[in-house]
Order: C-alpha cells, then sequence, then structure tokens
C-alpha cells in the first residue's frame, strides 16, 4: 500500500529493515517518506512508517504518543477477521478504547502516501497497545463466536414443519 509511494529498489520498502530511524533509511524531514506540516499544539502532522506485525504502516506521534492509522491496519490485519470497520468500532467501544480523530492535515498526508483511499475525508488513529488489544479481541472472536457452525443452533419457538424459524439457541 505504502510501499508504491516511497523510495528504494522499485519503489519497495527493502532499505527500511526494522523500527530503526527513518533518517538512517535515508529519510529526512521533506522527503516522500517523513512528511511534515504545521499543525496546532499536540496534533503533529509528522507521518512516519513504523512495523507492525511484519508491515509498515502510518504513524502520527501525538502528545509523545504514537498513533497507527486505524482504517490502513483495519484493511491490513482486521478485514478478513470481522465483519466491517463498523464491527470495529463496536468492539472498540465494547473494550473502553477511543480512538484519535485525524486533523484534516494527517488526513492529506495519509491520502498522500496511499494509506487510506483518494475520497476518505475522515480518519481516525489508534495507540499500538490498543491495536494489539483489538487485534487479540478480533483473533480471539474469531475462533470462539464467529465461526458457529448451523450444527450447533437449534430453533425453538416455531412449529416443526411449519417454515418459520424461531428464536435461535446456542447450544
Amino acid at each position: 500500500m505504502l510501499s508504491a509511494f516511497l523510495p528504494g529498489p522499485g519503489g519497495a520498502l527493502g532499505s527500511l529493515g526494522g523500527l530503526g530511524s527513518l533518517s538512517a533509511a535515508g529519510l529526512t524531514p521533506g522527503s516522500p517518506g517523513l512528511v511534515q506540516t504545521s499543525s496546532g499544539p499536540g496534533l503533529c502532522s509528522e507521518c512516519k512508517l513504523v512495523e507492525v506485525h511484519g508491515v509498515k504502516v502510518a504513524s502520527f506521534n501525538v502528545d509523545g504518543q504514537e498513533l497507527i492509522c486505524l482504517p490502513q491496519v483495519f484493511d491490513l490485519f482486521l478485514k478478513h477477521l470481522v465483519g466491517g470497520l463498523h464491527t470495529v468500532y463496536t468492539k472498540l467501544k465494547r473494550l473502553d478504547i477511543a480512538p484519535v480523530v485525524c486533523t484534516v492535515e494527517q488526513v492529506r498526508v495519509l491520502r498522500g502516501l496511499g494509506a487510506i483511499q483518494p475520497g476518505v475525508n475522515r480518519c481516525k488513529l489508534i495507540s499500538r497497545k490498543d491495536f494489539e488489544t483489538l487485534y487479540q479481541d478480533c483473533t480471539s472472536a474469531r475462533t470462539v463466536s464467529s465461526c458457529l457452525c448451523w450444527k450447533s443452533l437449534t430453533f425453538s419457538d416455531a412449529p416443526s414443519g411449519s417454515g418459520r424459524q424461531g428464536r435461535c439457541d446456542y447450544r
């Protein structure tokens, strides 16, 4: 996703192996891999790439905390585990995780890097710790509750042969 927009052999991230400083890889403020714009206090628009589960994702440092792009990590890691982004927001609410809303400048940077789709006007950021909590919830929920097969369900309150479905009870 981001690799097509960054320097390196064929636009790949080959030179960025690991979590080290981006300046060690030749990325400095103003280069395509590290984007800076002016912003208000506490709302940094300096975007850098960090490694999450072996993949580079866009991140911002906001009030001393590293925040990663929620739609990007959803697309990379969660979309095959949950029904959709709405399900993720429901899980975040249940887990008492409050994502940070991106500024307009941050959204522009993320769009420019290809971390989010060109038409997206809003985006949220999440801490790495909160992402790991969310990821763990999505992976454990998939193995326990969302993989129920129809054989484990019974239907009550429906007369047999009526063609109607009644209330679904889990065995």
